[in-house]
């Protein structure tokens, strides 16, 4: 059996939050928590592991608002995609 741990599960849990939220390393963040960094990286993943959305779980409202901007932006530069393709063709022809 493990040897319980010296980290309390709110240590642990803000430990991940600053990890996650930091734009510094892993292994910068756990020095400044004065943690071996592979530590931090476990919790860190067991953390994401275990709040992960299904695969199949519908999506939040604001996923949705966002899925539909990226759609609406996709199908912009879509058009723009295309207008260039013709621009180019039309400009590349040979003017006899």
């Amino acid at each position: 059996m493990a040897p319980p741990s010296k980290y309390s599960p709110e240590f642990k849990e803000e430990a991940v939050q600053i990890a996650l939220r930091s734009s510094k390393t892993i292994s910068h963040t756990a020095r400044e928590l004065e943690l071996n960094p592979e530590t931090l990286r476990g919790w860190v993943k067991k953390h994401q592991k275990h709040n992960e959305p299904a695969v199949d779980a519908p999506l939040r409202l604001g996923e949705r608002a966002r899925l539909k901007e990226l759609e609406r932006r996709n199908r912009e530069l879509e058009m723009e995609v295309s207008f260039l393709k013709k621009a180019a063709a039309y400009f590349a022809k040979d003017p006899r």
